[in-house]
């Protein structure tokens, strides 16, 4: 006989870990405004002070100093596991998303492939994120910008209104993946796209990594594995699933928690995927 869930426990600790994440990213940002670091140089959720040491973190996760040059200081923090604009291919014109948009980095990207006749919205629950975006949108006059206060589960966004979604190792750190996913096929326009960098789990994770809110808001706890990553698109609704490991990028996880053996069960990944001409039988959302 199945035991019954337990749904404000689940509750709970699903606001308990988005209070931890909204915490630790409220101090990655006042570090970047002081110039100072909340933790090691090549960790997802550290800063430095060196614009250099930025610059070489960045470039392993896959931008190119070309991209460094294009956005306004301070919008790259070295965060990420990848880089989500390489395998957008976004068009002029365009409405981008980006969900958790830090600092703004990505959406100044995928603004230089807009053009001004697009729209690029980034989204981020914490109010000193969305500041620092701002301030960096008006310092490189980003008219076609914009940052909305948010949570990813539940999106500040039209229905059919987005081109293309874009994330950079960030909804691994939802406890409730399932609804991320749902709103982005929810606020998609039909044949809208998912152009994502995350953080997937190559194996279960044990209990002390899943249960560590540190390594949670690390980007490592909250994995999910490949094949449950899988099953939430297709019943969200999208198409043409694409879900593709980086075996390389072990060696920068690995310094994320050194001496913890992350790299044996999480890696990086890109997932991309289509919303079709319409929702499978109209209540995937």
């Amino acid at each position: 006989m199945s035991q019954p869930v337990d749904h404000a426990s689940n509750q709970k600790q699903a606001d308990e870990i988005r209070q931890n994440v909204r915490e630790s990213y409220s101090q990655v940002a006042e570090a970047s405004n002081n110039s100072s670091s909340c933790g090691t140089e090549s960790s997802c959720c550290g800063v430095s002070d060196d614009a250099a040491i930025n610059t070489l973190v960045s470039t392993r996760l896959g931008y190119s100093e070309d991209d460094l040059d294009k956005v306004p200081e301070g919008a790259d923090m070295g965060l990420g596991c990848g880089n989500p604009s390489a395998i957008a291919s976004i068009k002029p014109g365009e409405t981008i998303l980006d969900l958790g948009s830090g600092g703004g980095f990505d959406c100044f990207l995928a603004a230089a492939e807009t053009g001004e006749s697009g729209l690029v919205i980034g989204i981020d629950m914490t109010p000193t994120m969305i500041s620092k975006a701002r301030n960096n949108a008006e310092k490189g006059k980003y008219n076609h910008v914009e940052f909305r206060l948010g949570e990813i589960e539940h999106m500040p966004v039209a229905n059919d209104s987005v081109d293309v979604i874009i994330s950079n190792c960030v909804i691994n750190l939802s406890p409730d993946k399932n609804q991320v996913f749902c709103e982005a096929f929810r606020v998609l326009k039909p044949g809208g796209r998912l152009a994502i960098s995350d953080v997937v789990a190559s194996t279960e994770l044990p209990d002390e990594i899943r249960k560590d809110l540190a390594l949670y808001s690390g980007c490592m706890a909250g994995a999910s594995l490949i094949s449950e990553l899988q099953n939430i698109l297709e019943e969200s609704g999208f198409d043409r699933i694409s879900i593709a490991p980086k075996d390389e990028s072990k060696d920068f996880i690995k310094d994320w928690a050194p001496g913890r053996g992350v790299e044996e069960y999480v890696l990086s990944a890109t997932i991309e995927a289509v919303k079709p001409g319409g929702c499978n039988g109209g209540n995937c959302c």
